[in-house]
């Protein structure tokens, strides 16, 4: 990303209305795996550590994280000091079979190799371990944010699936996410490309009225999609796991 993209980012990770959301729902897949306390996570594309805050927070202690960034990782120094390490999804610098989860959210739509970085993570997965996997979704919500952050692809559900599983892992859950705002942010993001606002970020568009209201509807989005499995949404959500042979 850019580094005013990040410097945004860090500034508003804690309370904002998509980060907090996203947050409550990926603890919650965690928690419904039974994953224990003791368990070695790998958080790849840490960014400026949000999920580095959500793993500190469920009491996770044995957590190492990944960016391509160095700037991501001085932003990562005050959540996860000493153990976020600068390296390259496709060709991680962990050994195999050690992790208990891995944690690829909002990351592998930015990789030229997305099946290379799959399949490193297949790599490093012990026997039982799981994935959770969050991607951008559906070409035609393509807008500023997509750019500022240098993607260089959106999904359909299934493409995340198929890689998954060509790369050898079992999908357990997939569901699309933030469906409810699905529309209105279609249409913000068509009028954002014709008045190309001065901004570093989608993020920096909030108001603390605005933000109570998304937060709202969105905390109601995450607990509802994976029940009612929507059949589109800005996100998709998969999660797999790795065969005990």
């Amino acid at each position: 990303m850019r580094d005013a993209t990040f410097a945004v980012e860090a500034a508003v990770e804690a309370e904002h209305w998509w980060f907090v959301g996203r947050r409550r729902l990926f603890a919650r897949e965690i928690a419904r795996r039974r994953i224990g306390p003791a368990a070695r996570i790998l958080d790849l594309g840490t960014s400026t550590g949000t999920n580095l805050r959500m793993l500190r927070e469920a009491g996770f202690a044995n957590v190492a994280g990944l960016d391509s960034s160095e700037q991501a990782l001085r932003w990562c120094l005050d959540k996860l000091p000493g153990k976020v390490v600068r390296g390259d999804i496709t060709r991680l610098p962990f050994a195999h079979a050690q992790a208990d989860l891995v944690l690829a959210t909002d990351v592998i739509e930015h990789l030229d190799d997305d099946r290379a970085a799959i399949r490193e993570i297949a790599r490093v997965l012990k026997p039982g371990g799981a994935v959770l996997v969050a991607v951008p979704t559906f070409a035609l919500l393509w807008g500023l944010q997509d750019e500022v952050a240098h993607h260089k692809r959106r999904y359909r559900k299934h493409d995340v699936q198929q890689m998954l599983s060509d790369a050898g892992l079992i999908v357990e859950r997939a569901y699309y996410f933030n469906y409810l705002l699905f529309l209105p942010i279609l249409v913000a993001r068509t009028l954002l490309r014709w008045i190309r606002p001065a901004v570093s970020s989608e993020n920096e568009i909030n108001s603390p009225l605005l933000n109570r209201t998304l937060s709202a509807i969105f905390a109601f989005d995450v607990a509802t999609a994976p029940l009612i499995q929507p059949p589109f949404g800005v996100s998709a959500l998969v999660l797999a796991s790795k065969p005990v042979r």
